[in-house]
C-alpha cells in the first residue's frame, strides 16, 4: 500500500476542540514561526492556526471564572460521612 500524500493547507484552521488538537496546533505553530522566510500561504496558516488556539483558549478561562460548579443545584451540600454507614 502506498502513503497518502500530505497536502499543505492551504485554507484556514479546522476548529480546535480538544486538548491533543491543542497541542498539535502548538506544534505546527512553533514550527512555522521558526521558518526564516515563510511563504504567504505559510504566513496564513500561521495566522489562521492563531486564531483558533485564541478561540479554544477563551472559552476556559472564561467559564471558569464565571460559574460554579454545581450551579443548577440548590440542596444543602453532603459529605461522605453524612450518609450514615459509619454510625452502625
Amino acid at each position: 500500500m502506498a502513503k497518502r500524500d500530505r497536502r499543505k493547507s492551504d485554507g484556514p484552521a479546522r476548529p480546535i476542540r480538544n486538548k491533543r488538537d491543542y497541542e498539535r496546533a502548538a506544534t505546527v505553530v512553533k514550527r512555522l514561526s521558526r521558518q526564516k522566510n515563510p511563504d504567504s500561504t505559510a504566513e496564513l496558516r500561521l495566522q489562521s492556526l492563531l486564531k483558533e488556539l485564541d478561540k479554544y483558549d477563551d472559552p476556559e478561562e472564561n467559564a471558569a471564572e464565571s460559574e460554579p460548579e454545581d450551579i443548577d443545584y440548590a440542596g444543602p451540600r453532603r459529605r461522605w460521612s453524612d450518609d450514615g454507614s459509619g454510625s452502625d
